[in-house]
């Protein structure tokens, strides 16, 4: 939903002739109209709305995918960094008219190679050790969003580096893109894990209410205490003593209860 929510804003922004703003183009088409504003064929739209849409909406994508492969969050943290580098980086070369925009082209490619490496590499291994048909499901969503993001670099050469198509051309080529990589990768994603249990991924909500404060050793100790003040339970490392001998926890060592001075005369 904050996917499909966050491309549709968007798109509406760019429906509306909105969210973009006009670069001197590196390469540019004369006779082309390429400007979608005052006649001048040497200024290109670049439309940065498109680029907070993907800023959004990729980790997310790539955070559905991942969470389904009980991978460390290390791993998915850093994977995310690197998507978000392979956004903002398409975004800073796309702003500059020098062919260093290429440099910036060439940190994003390096950025997606990670992320490649991630799912193919750790994030497949990690899926095979919660099941065969985890692996198999996670395998043919990863390889279709993997394809389809390899598109994206090639789009942004003929279009926001190039400046070989055109912005209606433009328009047409990430739009087919963005359909098949959001609402057309989500839907098979999750049907494609309709039959596979969720606390199979090993997954917590972390309300109070599911238990999973408590099985995370966070519950609440609560001890009992003799009429001398001992308590009967687990405390200051000690092992849960079942009852009480002569004031002392049976079971616990003299002087290692809750470090209360000890009468020797009781303890002996």
């Amino acid at each position: 939903m904050a996917i499909l929510a966050t491309a549709s804003i968007a798109y509406f922004s760019m429906a509306s002739n909105l969210g973009k703003t006009a670069i001197l183009a590196e390469f540019p088409r004369s006779g082309s109209g390429f400007y979608s504003g005052p006649a001048d064929d040497a200024y290109r739209s670049i439309w940065y709305a498109r680029y907070i849409d993907w800023t959004i909406t990729t980790p997310l994508l790539l955070m559905e995918l991942l969470l389904t492969t009980g991978l460390p969050l290390s791993y998915i943290f850093f994977t995310i960094f690197a998507d978000l580098v392979m956004i903002e980086t398409g975004l800073m070369g796309a702003l500059v008219h020098s062919r260093y925009k290429w440099g910036f082209f060439s940190f994003g490619c390096a950025a997606m190679i990670f992320v490649f490496w991630v799912l193919i590499g750790p994030a497949r291994k990690s899926a095979r050790s919660l099941g065969d048909d985890v692996v198999k499901e996670y395998t043919k969503s990863a390889a279709i969003l993997g394809f389809l993001w390899f598109v994206y670099p090639i789009a942004w050469g003929l279009c926001d580096g190039g400046n070989v198509i055109s912005p209606d051309g433009e328009m047409a080529f990430y739009g087919a893109l963005d359909v098949l990589a959001k609402p057309g990768f989500l839907f098979y994603h999750l049907w494609s894990l309709r039959n596979i249990d969720y606390e199979r991924f090993q997954l917590q909500s972390g309300h109070f209410s599911t238990g999973a404060v408590e099985n995370f050793g966070m519950h609440e100790k609560k001890y009992h205490y003799d009429s001398n003040g001992y308590p009967n339970g687990q405390a200051n490392g000690v092992a849960p003593a079942t009852g009480i001998v002569n004031g002392t926890p049976n079971g616990a060592s003299v002087g290692h209860h809750d470090n209360r001075p000890v009468d020797m005369r009781t303890a002996a």
